[in-house]
């Protein structure tokens, strides 16, 4: 039998017991689960008590009505919008106010804003792995890469080839799939993302960062071949113009839905920004300052990139992200799709740049600001527009939900770990996850209910948070509630042992030759 790790011991929990197993202003209408605002103008109009009482009941009724009703297998259109690094704040309407993001503000007028929508992984790899196949990366090996937290350019491993990813469960339903940016689940033939399900790719296998004028990573002893940009299988160009890439993915994203807009598609639009190095295309370099263009000038990209510089580059980053969604929306529109298709914007893990206010941590931590992202949903028509939901939801949950929308079969033979939540967005139910379990790499640092959170890093003490008052996680109140923490090691516990039998390995290779040099023979 499987040893339940050293660092989920009641020896964490001191003093725990041992556990047996109105005018013109805004409206708002609650539910525990959401909220719906509306503007009231009865006041103004009313002319009599009778009359306000039938207007403010109308009003009422309005702000109740459920979205429409949808059967399994509507089949409507999916499209997944990818950030790379991007924080919880660096979205006006999550409450940044160093970024200026109109279209995804918009997106969330339209939609449902997901306020505690989490990712598997603090890391890009793992992260993208779990939103592919509903899995922790624990379950599926893919928690790191053969040499470093993530995969690298030539890597041995990738996500195994009998995996059944998100795009081949919507390409088995009578889906097109297009992937349009970032892929990082492996760059061998065997892992590329037409062996997964895609019909189409366009972009960088593996995080733009991954080339050779990485000084710190040539210093810490890597050395990168050049960066491929490809088509499907084919390398078409290396070292593409990083100052391209949001536009570029964007343009072949909507040329994608261009050639579909007949038939049902799954688009996932995998943004490589805002990523270090920050990169943007020229127009959104016109309002960057004179000094900061200076430097960039006398960057030698040829030799070695100016990674703190273009760090001043992030709003305008994030900026040309948010163009981006206004472009995909307004396609959707144009072609008269809008009320066919459900889109998600979210990111892959914390900022290393941008914020995550109100959140502790950032990219690569098991707090909150590391693995709790930015997240929307939208379908005119179907989902409730204006709305918020808090119900503890994540990336792993796209498989399951899009595949009971779209008639698919999810795989039967396996161990997921995503829910099919369409019942939370659509009916305001509660989440069907009790818990959440936070992994950096293979390590589980922590686990959440609905309510508390409880921290196990190894070495660093025990902490237990009340997130619901204490978001930020500055009060660790373990000594006050023992008993919460004894509960939540207990699933911590159960957790890593079920893994045991569960588990599914990664895919390996002998020998991978970088891309680049494969296209060179």
């Amino acid at each position: 039998m499987k040893k339940t790790p050293s660092h989920l011991t009641d020896q964490y929990l001191p003093g725990t017991p041992r556990m047996a197993q109105t005018g013109w202003g805004i409206c708002k209408v609650s539910t525990t689960r959401s909220t719906r605002r509306c503007f009231s103008v009865a006041a103004r109009i009313a002319g009599s008590s009778a009359v306000l009482v039938l207007l403010l009941f109308g009003l009422v009724t309005a702000c109740h009505a459920g979205p429409a009703q949808v059967a399994p297998g509507s089949r409507p259109n999916f499209i997944v919008i990818f950030t790379d690094d991007q924080g919880y704040a660096d979205v006006s309407a999550f409450g940044g106010t160093h970024v200026d993001t109109p279209n995804i503000d918009r997106m969330a007028e339209e939609g449902m804003m997901l306020t505690r929508f989490y990712v598997a992984a603090p890391l890009c790899s793992p992260s993208r792995a779990a939103l592919m196949t509903a899995s922790y990366p624990i379950r599926n090996d893919m928690a790191y890469g053969s040499d470093f937290m993530v995969l690298l350019a030539a890597d041995s491993k990738g996500l195994h080839p009998d995996e059944i990813t998100l795009a081949e469960v919507l390409r088995d339903a009578g889906y097109r799939t297009g992937l349009f940016g970032k892929w990082h689940l492996g760059d061998q033939p065997g892992f590329l993302p037409g062996r997964q399900g895609f019909d189409e790719f366009f972009g960088i296998p593996y995080s733009h960062d991954i080339h050779p004028q990485n000084g710190k990573a040539s210093a810490a002893g890597y050395h990168f071949p050049p960066l491929p940009l490809m088509r499907n299988e084919t390398v078409i160009a290396t070292d593409p113009d990083a100052d391209l890439l949001t536009r570029r993915m964007t343009e072949e994203a909507i040329q994608f839905i261009e050639r579909h807009a007949s038939e049902p598609f799954f688009l996932y639009l995998a943004h490589p920004l805002p990523h270090e190095p920050i990169h943007v295309s020229p127009p959104f370099m016109q309002d960057v300052g004179r000094t900061t263009k200076d430097k960039l000038a006398r960057e030698n990209t040829a030799t070695t990139v100016d990674y703190l510089t273009r760090r001043e580059l992030y709003p305008q980053a994030i900026r040309e992200i948010d163009w981006s969604v206004g472009r995909i929306l307004g396609t959707l529109k144009e072609l008269g799709l809008d009320e066919r298709t459900l889109v998600v914007f979210t990111s892959d893990n914390g900022p290393v740049v941008g914020s995550a206010a109100p959140f502790r941590g950032r990219k690569g931590s098991t707090y909150e600001g590391g693995m709790r992202e930015p997240s929307v949903v939208r379908w005119p028509g179907t989902l409730p527009s204006g709305t918020t939901n808090d119900e503890l939801l994540t990336a792993m949950d796209l498989l399951p939900t899009f595949a009971y929308l779209a008639g698919g079969e999810v795989p039967q033979d396996r161990v997921l770990d995503g829910k099919n939540v369409w019942p939370v967005l659509a009916e305001a139910q509660h989440s069907p996850h009790r818990y959440f379990f936070y992994y950096f790499q293979n390590d589980l640092q922590a686990v959440s209910g609905r309510k508390w959170k409880l921290h196990l890093r190894e070495g660093e003490g025990t902490e237990l948070y009340d997130l619901e008052a204490d978001p930020s996680e500055s009060k660790n109140l373990l000594s006050q509630h023992p008993d919460k923490a004894a509960e939540l090691l207990e699933q911590a516990k159960a957790f890593e042992l079920s893994l045991q039998d569960s588990s599914r390995p990664a895919g390996y290779v002998e020998s991978p030759v970088p891309l680049t040099q494969s296209a060179d023979r």
